[in-house]
């Protein structure tokens, strides 16, 4: 079997205190007070973990495989991409095992405003999908490696453990793909994905809750935000990519990997 391909990234990431206050499911239970004390300080303390997958049988058996080993702890469980930020605000968790494809916001976007508003926080994504699509902007947006649902659990919790000491970690078909577009990039002045419309990540949530079939009155509540707003983020999106019906718009999200639309009836 093929190992892991492991390397350090360039700014070293100091670990991050333990502050966790809820664990378990969705809505989460507390956590005593000797339980958190019990993860430890510094290099021998317990790793927090938090899931992020719409799947709750994926999320149940990632669970219990890294569990096994007694320097790993999951914290928290996300069913969207939405629930896994709050919950990353909550829980305060070292790393997040993500997904990509996630209703009401995906893996990508989700990490994209992790890392932003947590620069410290270690994603690693863990994923059925390894399209070179994914790939370069799941890095672009500072996640700490890019794992197939494929990887075996003893090396699942090796990357955890390395990624906690602040290296890269990578599926090595992943790897193998990453050094070739490298290669490929500068060998034509470029890197790959640059040439990519460019949407904010408000425009994004938009287009993918339209793509799942949101209504203007839903996105709003659920973005918490005005109708006319939807209305004009909905309007410069569609400028942007020159599709002026809905359908359009969901076939362009499906086809770009922003809506999770494309999943339905396939692996997972």
């Amino acid at each position: 079997m093929e190992k892991l391909e492991m390397g350090t990234i360039q700014t070293e990431l100091p670990a991050r205190r333990a502050s966790m206050t809820r664990v378990g499911n969705l809505s989460g239970t507390a956590m005593p007070t000797s339980t958190r004390s019990s993860l430890g300080t510094a290099a021998n303390r317990v790793i927090s973990v938090l899931i992020a997958d719409d799947h709750t049988i994926v999320r149940q058996g990632i669970r219990a495989l890294i569990e096994c080993d007694e320097k790993i702890k999951v914290v928290g469980e996300a069913d969207t991409g939405r629930s896994a930020i709050h919950m990353v605000k909550e829980l305060n968790p070292d790393i997040v095992l993500m997904d990509i494809a996630m209703p009401l916001l995906n893996g990508l976007e989700s990490t994209k405003q992790l890392i932003k508003e947590f620069p410290r926080l270690k994603i690693v994504v863990l994923s059925s999908y390894s399209d070179d699509i994914y790939v370069t902007q799941v890095m672009e947006a500072g996640a700490a490696g890019y794992l197939i649902k494929q990887t075996a659990a003893n090396e699942l919790v090796a990357a955890l453990k390395e990624v906690q000491k602040g290296k890269a970690v990578f599926s090595p078909s992943v790897a193998r793909r990453l050094k070739d577009n490298c290669r490929n990039g500068l060998e034509h002045g470029q890197l790959p994905g640059k040439e990519r419309i460019k949407l904010t990540p408000r425009e994004l949530e938009v287009l993918q809750l339209i793509a799942e079939g949101y209504a203007n009155k839903q996105i709003a509540s659920e973005l918490t935000i005005s109708i006319k707003t939807v209305e004009k983020h909905r309007q410069r999106v569609m400028d942007k990519l020159n599709i002026h019906q809905t359908a359009g718009l969901t076939r362009y999200a499906i086809v770009n990997r922003i809506s999770e639309s494309h999943m339905q009836g396939g692996a997972l």
